[in-house]
This record gives C-alpha cells, sequence and structure tokens, in this order.
C-alpha cells in the first residue's frame, strides 16, 4: 500500500425531508458490503428552505483485508481545496458549498441537480428574486475538475421514490468509489415496494451518469441547456403571426393563449388589440428599430399577467380541474384502488364577493363591511372546507368556475380593464414620444403582482410612478431622458421594499411626491389576563 494514500473525502448536502442521513447510511453499508473502511460525520441544517444539512464521508480506497490489521485515520471535516466530491440535490446549495471555498477545479468532482427549490429570501423579494440559473452552472464549471448536472428532481418522480435514491444512482454512476453495482443495489434491498422504487431511481441516475462519462460532449450540453420543457407549446393563430413581427410571436403566443383560456377568444382579441396600439407607438418612436420590438415584447408578457388576474373564479376553476387531481394522486403515491379525500379550505371576504357583483352592489357591499371594521370589528370573511373529493364539493366548484361568462359584469373586471388601459395609454403615448421611456414604464408591469394588498399597493405604486414621473416628460420633451432614468429607479426601489420606503425616497430624489398615506384602522384588543388579575383582588 502506498504510504502517501489518502481516503476519498464526500460531501453530501441535502434539503430537509429529502433523505439525506438516509444516504448517508446506504453509502456507509456499502463501503462495509464491499470491504472497504468507512466514516460520516454530519452538520445539521436549518428549516424553511434557508440552508441545508450536509453529511461528510471518508472512504479509504483499499480493502480492510489487504491493510494488516492496520487502520486508517479518518477526518471528521472536509479541507477547503481538497474535497474529492461534492454532491447536492439543488443547484443553489452547491453554489453555495463552492463558495464556502471547499471545492477546486483541481480535485473536485461536482455531482448536482439542475432542479431549483427557491430559498425563503429568494420568495421575499417583490420582484422576480430568482438565482440565474445559468450564473450557478457557470460557477460549477468552473470550480470543479469534473462535473455531472441531471435533473434529480424529474428522476425522482419518474421512478416515484425520494431523491437520495437518486443520489445514490448518480454517485455509483460517477465511478468514483471503488464499488461495484451489485454492492450499491445489495444495501438497497429488493423486497419491499419502497425498496423497488429506490431501485428504480437509483438505476435513472446511474445509467444517466454513465452516459454522461461516455459521451465528453454531452456534459457541455448538460451544462449549458436547462431541462428541457416537457409542456405543451402554445401556438400563436395565422392571422396573429402575419400581423406582430417575429420576436413578439414566443411570448405573444403564450400570452393570447393564457387570456383565451381565462375568458374566452374575445378577451384573447381584445388582448391583440392593445398589443396593436403599443406596435404602432414603438415603430413610430422607433422606425428604425434599434431595439427589436422590446416595448411590444414586454407588454406581450405583462399585459396577459394583468388581464388574467386572480379571482375566486380562476381560483375554482384551477383547483377543479382533473389535471390537479392527478397531479395531488401522484405525490401522495395513491394506488388505482386507495381512496383520497382532498378538502381544500377558502376563506372569501367581502373584497371577493363584491368583485363579481355590478359596481352599485358591490359599493353597497364594500361600505357595509367598512362599516363593521369602523365599529372595531373584524372585516367580514368566509371560512370554507369544501371536499373535493366528493361529488357535492366538485360540483360547488365547477358551478362556481362555470361563472366566468359573467365575469366581465363585476365590478373588478371593469376596474381592472380600466386601469390596464390606464397603462397602455401611457406606454402608447410615451413609445410614440421616447422609445426608450414607453420601455420603461412598460417595464413597470413587474410591480402588478400577487393578490390582496400586495395587488392593490403594486397597482397604486405603477400609477403613482405614471402620473408623477413618466407622464410629466410630455410637457417637457427635454427632460424625457432623465425621467426614463427616473421611472427604472423608482421601479426598482418598488421591486426591492414591500414597505415602500425605498420607492417614497426614490420618488423625492427625483422632484417627484411620496404616496399619500392611506389610512389604517386602529383595533384594540382586551388583554383577558387584566379580568383574572381584577378578579383575584380583595
Amino acid at each position: 500500500m502506498p504510504s502517501n494514500q489518502q481516503p476519498i473525502s464526500l460531501l453530501l448536502c441535502a434539503l430537509g425531508g429529502e433523505g439525506g442521513g438516509i444516504l448517508t447510511d446506504w453509502l456507509v453499508e456499502t463501503a462495509r458490503h464491499a470491504g472497504y473502511p468507512a466514516q460520516a460525520t454530519s452538520i445539521p441544517g436549518v428549516a424553511q428552505r434557508t440552508g441545508a444539512t450536509t453529511y461528510y464521508l471518508e472512504i479509504f480506497p483499499v480493502p480492510t483485508a489487504d491493510l494488516g490489521g492496520r487502520r486508517p485515520v479518518f477526518g471528521l471535516n472536509p479541507l477547503p481545496g481538497r474535497l474529492d466530491a461534492l454532491v447536492s440535490s439543488e443547484l443553489l446549495e452547491t453554489g453555495r458549498q463552492i463558495t464556502n471555498g471547499l471545492a477546486s477545479n483541481a480535485h473536485t468532482l461536482v455531482i448536482t441537480s439542475s432542479a431549483r427549490a427557491l430559498t425563503t429570501g429568494e420568495k421575499m423579494v417583490m420582484g422576480d428574486g430568482r438565482r440565474d440559473n445559468a450564473e450557478l452552472l457557470s460557477l460549477v464549471n468552473t470550480h470543479s475538475r469534473a462535473r455531472h448536472v441531471l435533473d434529480m428532481a424529474a428522476l425522482t418522480k419518474q421512478a416515484g421514490t425520494v431523491v437520495s435514491a437518486v443520489m445514490l444512482g448518480a454517485i455509483a454512476g460517477s465511478g468514483l468509489l471503488p464499488f461495484a453495482r451489485r454492492d450499491y443495489e445489495a444495501v438497497i434491498g429488493d423486497g419491499s415496494g419502497s425498496a423497488k422504487a429506490s431501485l428504480r431511481g437509483f438505476a435513472l441516475a446511474f445509467d444517466a451518469v454513465h452516459a454522461q462519462r461516455t459521451q465528453a460532449a454531452y456534459i457541455e450540453q448538460v451544462l449549458a441547456d436547462e431541462p428541457a420543457d416537457t409542456a405543451p407549446q402554445a401556438s400563436l393563430p395565422e392571422a396573429l403571426r402575419r400581423e406582430f413581427p417575429l420576436e413578439v410571436h414566443g411570448l405573444m403566443a403564450l400570452g393570447h393563449a393564457r387570456v383565451c383560456e381565462y375568458q374566452n377568444a374575445a378577451y384573447g382579441e381584445r388582448y391583440a388589440e392593445r398589443l396593436r396600439r403599443v406596435l404602432a407607438a414603438e415603430k413610430t418612436g422607433d422606425p428604425q428599430n434599434l431595439h427589436g420590438y422590446r416595448t411590444t415584447v414586454e407588454m406581450a408578457r405583462w399585459i396577459a399577467l394583468w388581464m388574467a388576474f386572480d379571482d375566486i373564479v380562476l381560483v375554482a376553476d384551477l383547483k377543479s380541474r382533473a389535471s390537479r387531481q392527478a397531479r395531488v394522486r401522484g405525490e401522495v403515491k395513491a394506488g388505482q384502488d386507495d381512496l383520497l379525500r382532498v378538502y381544500d379550505h377558502f376563506k372569501p371576504g367581502a373584497p371577493e364577493f363584491a368583485a363579481m357583483l355590478p359596481e352599485r352592489l358591490a359599493q353597497r357591499v364594500l361600505a357595509w363591511d367598512r362599516r363593521r371594521v369602523a365599529t372595531g370589528k373584524a372585516p367580514w370573511a368566509l371560512p370554507l372546507k369544501i371536499g373535493t373529493h366528493s361529488v357535492l364539493g366538485m360540483l360547488a366548484l365547477r358551478g362556481l368556475a362555470a361563472t366566468k361568462r359573467l365575469r366581465p359584469l363585476g365590478s373588478r373586471f371593469q376596474t381592472e380593464q380600466a386601469l390596464i388601459d390606464r397603462w397602455v395609454d401611457a406606454v402608447v403615448r410615451l413609445s410614440a414620444m421616447y422609445a426608450p421611456l414607453g420601455h420603461e414604464v412598460a417595464l413597470c408591469g413587474r410591480l402588478i403582482k400577487g393578490y390582496g394588498s400586495t395587488n392593490e399597493r403594486g397597482k397604486d405604486n405603477l400609477l403613482h410612478i405614471i402620473d408623477h414621473l413618466a407622464l410629466p416628460a410630455l410637457d417637457d420633451p427635454f427632460t424625457a431622458e432623465q425621467r426614463c432614468k427616473a421611472v427604472a429607479a423608482a421601479r426598482q426601489a418598488a421591486l426591492s421594499d414591500e414597505a415602500g420606503k425605498a420607492l417614497d425616497q426614490a420618488l423625492r430624489q427625483h422632484g417627484a411626491p411620496a404616496r399619500p398615506v392611506k389610512a389604517q384602522p386602529i383595533r384594540w384588543q382586551h388583554n383577558p389576563r387584566l379580568k383574572v388579575k381584577a378578579a383575584a383582588r380583595p
């Protein structure tokens, strides 16, 4: 045995509930089954998707029988830059460990999933807070001597198992450890249904990584390309394809299909008509097409999202679709002979009911609710528990979903259309005058997101930016470029701070008034402990 023989070191990263401890036990048992010394330690992580639990293994690459009674000395922690393998079930976790300096392009094989589970920090951002997958993959490519990237989430779902089995198959397929495939499979077992599912996941990952090893050119393709989208692609009607430039077709096809499904074909035509106005204005402001119809492309995205706003009709439709029922059965792994009960909880309030009523009736309902709140009561709401596995429950949801034909008569539908037209009018006027300013106002469509108070706040911010930063440029064309920068700064501020303090500061810096303060009711709560103390006094 060479005197400089070193253990093979692996760092395993798994999210909560993914079976990282099981994977560690499998690897240790595989080493013992194959006759090799091994040791494992773990470092607990945190919950709510703010980190991962890591497991550190060292495996001596010489069989115990050949050591002559000697025992190798293992380490308890990975050494920065000396790690032999980094295995992770989530792409951002891979990036975190690399930034900790554990991996190096001289020693480390990186096995990672290309799938993402968004962190709490990513979800809290008002705009699109997702980390760029391309940057993470570039980080993997730079700080590894070799790498295997595969969609472990898709393989796990395909096999009907847990991701730890897929990770084990990827490690086995990489050839890093001196074990035969049968050693791994023997540890997993072959008797129970869960063992069979684990073996399926193991085999899928083993074959995927083995194929990457034998095809070096395919490795670069995996790193460069995101997982293929197997969803059916929307197609744009031929008449609209001839009318709109090629640059717009992709997003417009998705947007047109979405609004048609949301309401009807006439609603899809209304969507197309709004885009026609934007396209005509952009051609006026940018006759040489120096920017590739970028404003129309952005509006194709954000108009569709706003026009398909969330309401109780859409929620009922989504929750009662056959595809949703199939997905739920798949997630809980229910068989054909299994009984599955699904209960959906709803709590619509006065605004949700008023949204479906004509304007006059809606105002009466909202006024009644405001009077309740003014007297110290909580806003009215109707808690509902609907069993969507039952005939009555499904009929209730499908009946509510069928009322989408009446949606245009509701007060919210009319209000939303008026606000959309107000925004589109501003983009059209500004694009014809100064194309970059129109584009910045189009990007402000990102402010409209979520539901309830978040949605209302986004619309208020958008209209305030239009009225006080963008449209004043119409009266003073010499400041259009400055207005363009001001709108961009205000939009970024609104997306970075949900409370709106950053937006108010950006508005004041560019000579616009801060948003008006909205009145909020003060509710006094009785402390029951004070009554107990008073009763206990002599």
